[in-house]
């Protein structure tokens, strides 16, 4: 079963996925292949480039993801745009990993993807995991986070789709606005329904 791990900016899905590498479970990182597929000399990169401009460039040629950013955090096109030239080698380093862990005899595999709704990716899955919050809790933890106002802390939860949405759309949906053992628990009940079926 391939699962998709997702949640929303300051919900906790780190959280989650620590708890299930440490039990041994494969969790995929699509942020890490995000960061991969972008090296300096990728043809991603040199897409993201023809798209956006020679100023998301570093002096040294490495991607400057603080100026991507503020294009993409501020304009649904732009972000959409800067999806459709990296999604699909996203995707493809995803399914190579997967196979890897199949031939492996995995019979859990997930795959922690932070914009999985925003990417439409849902049928990628068998199951798609939510660890939510409520939005009250999301902005505080952000704010505390990453030491910014309230206003900043909306306007980064806004660009991403609601959690609230999010919660409606999944198949599991993992509370995280209470003691780490309970997280940890809902987690174990959750992999215990799976294992057995």
């Amino acid at each position: 079963m391939i699962i998709g791990l997702t949640g929303s900016i300051a919900t906790g899905k780190s959280t989650v996925t620590h708890y299930l590498l440490s039990k041994g479970y494969p969790v995929i990182d699509s942020d890490k292949i995000a960061r991969e597929v972008v090296a300096k000399g990728s043809s991603v990169l040199e897409d993201i480039v023809s798209a956006f401009g020679l100023g998301i460039l570093q002096p040294d040629g490495d991607l400057d993801r603080k100026a991507l950013g503020a294009i993409v955090f501020s304009d649904e096109e732009a972000r959409l745009q800067l999806n459709e030239i990296t999604h699909p080698a996203i995707n493809a380093e995803m399914h190579r990993q997967i196979a890897y862990w199949e031939a492996k005899g995995q019979r859990l595999i997930f795959c922690d993807v932070p914009l999985l709704f925003e990417g439409d990716m849902e049928e990628n899955f068998d199951e798609v995991w939510v660890v939510y919050v409520p939005e009250e809790i999301q902005v505080a933890r952000l704010m505390m986070r990453d030491d910014i106002d309230e206003e900043s802390a909306e306007a980064k939860i806004n660009s991403q789709f609601s959690i609230e949405d999010k919660k409606e759309m999944a198949d599991e949906v993992i509370w995280n606005d209470d003691a780490l053992e309970k997280t940890y628990e809902q987690v174990n009940k959750i992999l215990m329904r799976k294992v057995l079926c």
